[in-house]
């Protein structure tokens, strides 16, 4: 099935979550086959010639390996390792790419638990951002900045919540930092799904999306994806909307699920 025709919007799916019994670079045509585009997490462990070998669009991938937004040797590793990402990118041509408030470990907890953030930390956060949106700007790449849960994957992780991110893009108002605003993490953190969306259409460079609970494919949780992809079609948003999300059952059909929702 092929979304050009039915979508007013650029469709895209984690190959890191979906046909999982294959190796990355196998799901990659996978997705494609479907008409989508395709998103990725860490690019150091995977062989990038191979990748893009298979002809497949990445459109977004993890933007920094260690480091941190406020910590000030955080900070300088948080650049350093987004400067190695630049060049993946460059390499793979993908247009943006993704960072968190602190390094997360593969369990998905952060590296360096922050429970709290005081005034200079939200100075030191932006000043951070501010740097790294120029190194997006000197490379032609756009870095995201996205939203995490607190509640359920995402404990300690400093400016997760959806607020906080938009605030944070806001402030720093770059056209080479705008907000992953995932709905998955938003839906579990603040809800309000329609009027936080559109509050923060003018910063987003992309939106992410799973069902809650059980971050699978929409239909299965309570989240009623059709209305939201109305009011961003009514908004005239024709961007990113991809699916972070694992299939219930068959990924072919998660996939279906996903382009049915945002089709409008």
């Amino acid at each position: 099935m092929s979304t050009a025709r039915i979508s007013p919007f650029t469709l895209a799916a984690c190959a890191e979550m979906l046909y999982t019994d294959l190796p990355f670079v196998e799901r990659l045509p996978r997705i494609r086959a479907k008409g989508l585009e395709a998103e990725m997490w860490d690019w150091s462990t995977k062989d990038l010639d191979a990748i893009v070998a298979t002809g497949v669009p990445v459109t977004s991938m993890t933007g920094y390996l260690t480091g941190e937004l406020v910590d000030a040797d955080g900070a300088k590793e948080l650049l350093r390792t987004a400067r190695l990402a630049l060049e993946a990118a460059e390499r793979l041509d993908v247009p943006r790419l993704n960072v968190h408030g602190t390094g997360l470990a593969p369990n998905g907890l952060p590296v360096r638990p922050r429970h709290s953030t005081s005034g200079a930390d939200w100075l030191a956060a932006a000043r951070t951002l501010e740097a790294l949106a120029e190194l997006g700007a000197d490379a032609g790449r756009v870095f995201t900045l996205e939203n995490l849960n607190l509640t359920v994957d995402h404990p300690g992780t400093p400016f997760a919540r959806a607020g906080e991110t938009l605030a944070l893009v806001r402030s720093v108002d770059h056209p080479n930092l705008r907000l992953n605003l995932d709905l998955y993490h938003a839906q579990i953190g603040e809800g309000n799904l329609v009027e936080l969306t559109l509050e923060a259409l003018p910063w987003v460079g992309e939106i992410q999306m799973a069902d809650v609970p059980g971050r699978r494919e929409p239909g299965t949780g309570e989240i009623h994806y059709p209305a939201i992809a109305r009011a961003l079609h009514g908004a005239g948003y024709t961007g990113v909307v991809a699916m972070e999300a694992y299939a219930s059952a068959d990924p072919d059909l998660a996939l279906d699920r996903f382009i049915d929702a945002f089709t409008v």
